[in-house]
């Protein structure tokens, strides 16, 4: 049964290999100055800062840089770009990159002009955006968060050791998001089936909650079957345009808010796995697979039928023979095995994790209520013990 919903959402997205041509165009409808906002040096080196910054200047922007903004961004550098909104009167923050880089973007939006505390305010009190923002684009080069259509910011603080999520409304979205394939070709297989499991990590977050068979998870296990097809074919040729697009559209679509209509949504491994990057500033998608696996054998008594369904649905394994419970857990399995064989890591020790971090990661994970069991402490110790 579909619960009740209302759904609206505001980016315009311009995908494929021309999508660039249309920054002229978007850039019209802003101000003078323009707040770039980037990584490090990967888009120096395909060509793509100049190319954006030539369409800058030609459509007489003035703009002014944020660079060196890291995988896990951190409270630090976030304020970096708070000063420069306010010191130039920026008008747009535009971000070239992937999730970090958006998720910077959006934290800056919301921070630049906020009185109080923006941290402890917006990502520990998620109290409403009540300042003056500053609206947020981007030009996507890696897929995986959704970060280019949503409006999710992860700020790692760094004194706090909190690595805090927040979901803002459709005001603080990118306004426009360009979207072409190609300019992930260069992204490192490591980072691309990292990429790839923050994909299906999302999907799984909104699929294993509640017992019904509605149209929402229809689409997630569409969008599962696709992340798992496309990606081994990406492996095999990292410039395979089809596949690259596939795994691109997927990633926008687990986390543009549709794949979580009617749907009550988990999301606690996300939890467990943003305090474990606090402490070790693994990748995220890795982080991700290594809780994944133990997480789900520790629920899947609760929620026996859709792990089962996940099995033969996604993994195409056979019921015939098998007990609901072996089929459920015969879908995990296949999980992990698909993790090894795409060289995802799933051991924390692996991800730079120490044994004397985990009790304190357990213990300042945010807990959550929304998938099959609400765990405590002591259980999401066991749970990272399992996948140490």
């Amino acid at each position: 049964m579909l619960l009740d919903f209302s759904y609206y959402n505001p980016t315009t997205i311009h995908f494929g290999k021309e999508a660039l041509s249309n920054l002229s165009g978007e850039l019209a409808h802003y101000g003078k100055t323009v707040l770039l906002v980037y990584g490090k040096a990967a888009i120096k080196k395909n060509g793509l800062y100049d190319q954006v910054i030539a369409i800058l200047k030609e459509a007489d922007k003035k703009v002014v840089e944020l660079s060196g903004v890291m995988p896990n961004p951190t409270y630090n550098k976030m304020l970096e770009g708070c000063e420069l909104v306010r010191s130039h009167g920026v008008d747009l923050i535009l971000a070239v990159g992937g999730g970090s880089v958006i998720d910077c973007a959006k934290g800056i939006s919301v921070s630049a002009y906020c009185e109080e505390e923006p941290f402890k305010k917006y990502w520990l009190e998620f109290q409403p955006v009540s300042n003056k923002t500053v609206p947020v684009a981007s030009i996507l080069t890696m897929a995986g968060t959704g970060s280019e259509m949503n409006g999710g910011s992860v700020i790692t603080h760094e004194e706090m050791k909190i690595k805090g999520g927040r979901v803002f409304p459709p005001e603080i979205f990118p306004k426009f998001s360009i979207l072409n394939p190609e300019y992930t070709y260069t992204v490192s297989p490591y980072q691309m089936v990292s990429g790839v499991f923050d994909t299906m990590s999302h999907l799984m977050e909104q699929y294993f909650c509640g017992n019904d068979n509605n149209t929402t998870d229809y689409l997630i296990e569409a969008l599962l079957r696709s992340s798992i097809d496309n990606v081994r074919v990406a492996l095999n040729d990292p410039e395979d345009y089809e596949a690259r697009s596939n795994i691109m559209w997927n990633a926008t679509l687990a986390l543009n808010t549709v794949t979580g209509l009617s749907k009550t949504q988990d999301w606690e491994v996300h939890m467990i796995e943003h305090q474990l990057g606090a402490y070790t500033d693994c990748a995220h998608g890795m982080g991700l697979a290594a809780i994944s696996i133990p997480y789900y054998r520790h629920v899947m008594p609760h929620g026996l039928d859709k792990f089962a369904r996940f099995a033969m649905v996604v993994w195409n394994i056979p019921a015939e023979g098998k007990s609901q419970e072996e089929l459920a857990k015969a879908g995990i399995d296949a999980l992990e095995v698909f993790c090894k064989e795409c060289g995802i890591v799933i051991s924390l020790k692996e991800l730079g994790a120490t044994e004397e971090m985990l009790p304190k990661i357990a213990e300042s994970s945010f807990l959550l209520d929304g998938g099959y069991k609400k765990l405590n402490s002591d259980e999401i110790l066991e749970i990272l013990k399992e996948c140490f």
